[in-house]
């Protein structure tokens, strides 16, 4: 992202429409800051929590700029989780969502982030904002069966499954399971996947999981990636409806829910945030309606 849409994203974003200054200031404070320090910082973020950031990390400074990124969706765990809930974050990355969820909720979580490098840095998230005793971190893959599977290595937060006929030269063989095993014993309440297009095997290693009476929500996104593994991602679609899941949108700033048609779910030109699947829609509604109100930068969301 350049600087131009950088900025523009900045001052577009809902947290920052009445603190436009502050963003910039934030905006400024990192792009200097990040040059006079090497590596990592250990950053400041929302709601108590610190956040370690790289310079270039899209996402991660994101989060810095407007406190939250992936504005729908992070706000939806925000509003609809409580300390008595179960998160579950598939590509976890270095920990975000997980972040918010057991950190800024108070719920307990599962993280799963398959690169060890990234997943070292998701570890020292955890460590460093207290939350070892309530995240389960695994560095593991999730897919479809037990076994395993080649990731990228080199690609930061894009790392991904190697690909069909995929040429890389930086690979690691990981090792994978379903969430149907590993939660077995478990009983979720909401479940984000980002798994750069792998979601098909995932969700098919998960269909017990998805069952649960517990699980109100499932974050993921369809962009077309899934048709590089040969998957359809209008049949991952399908198998999410036929699981009594429905796709909608969420406005945080009324906490209203929206409900999506399928055309406008699966598209290759998406550029919103992910989708959001709900079974129970009065659940999660009267769960909108209970939490309290959080403060991100100065906005009451």
């Amino acid at each position: 992202m350049g600087v131009l849409s950088t900025v523009r994203f900045i001052l577009n974003h809902p947290v920052n429409q009445s603190h436009r200054l502050d963003a910039l200031k934030r905006y400024v404070r990192w792009q200097v800051g990040s040059r006079l320090v090497q590596g990592q910082v250990m950053c400041d973020w929302i709601l108590g929590l610190k956040l370690l950031v790289r310079s270039g990390e899209t996402g991660l400074t994101g989060n810095l700029y407007c406190g939250l990124h992936e504005f729908s969706t992070m706000a939806y765990v925000l509003h609809t989780l409580t300390p008595d809930d179960l998160f579950v974050d598939v590509g976890a990355n270095v920990g975000s969502y997980t972040l918010l969820a057991s950190g800024g909720v108070g719920a307990r979580s599962y993280s799963f982030e398959p690169v060890p490098e990234t997943f070292a840095r998701l570890s020292l998230n955890l460590q460093v904002n207290r939350l070892d005793e309530r995240v389960k971190a695994l560095n593991i893959g999730v897919g479809e069966g037990e076994g395993e599977l080649l990731f990228t290595s080199d690609e930061d937060t894009v790392n991904h499954v190697v690909r069909p006929g995929e040429s890389s030269h930086n690979t690691i063989a990981v090792k994978v399971r379903t969430l149907d095993h590993v939660l077995q014993d478990e009983s979720p309440n909401l479940i984000k996947i980002d798994v750069e297009g792998f979601e098909t095997p995932v969700i098919n290693g998960a269909l017990e999981t998805l069952r649960k009476p517990s699980l109100h929500s499932v974050i993921m996104e369809l962009n077309g990636s899934g048709e590089q593994y040969g998957y359809s991602e209008k049949a991952l679609y399908d198998q999410m409806i036929s699981l009594g899941f429905r796709p909608y949108t969420y406005d945080p700033m009324t906490r209203t829910l929206a409900e999506l048609g399928g055309k406008d779910v699966v598209r290759k030109d998406q550029t919103h945030d992910n989708t959001l699947f709900i079974r129970d829609v009065e659940q999660a509604r009267a769960r909108l309606r209970s939490t309290p109100k959080v403060d991100i930068y100065g906005s009451s969301l």
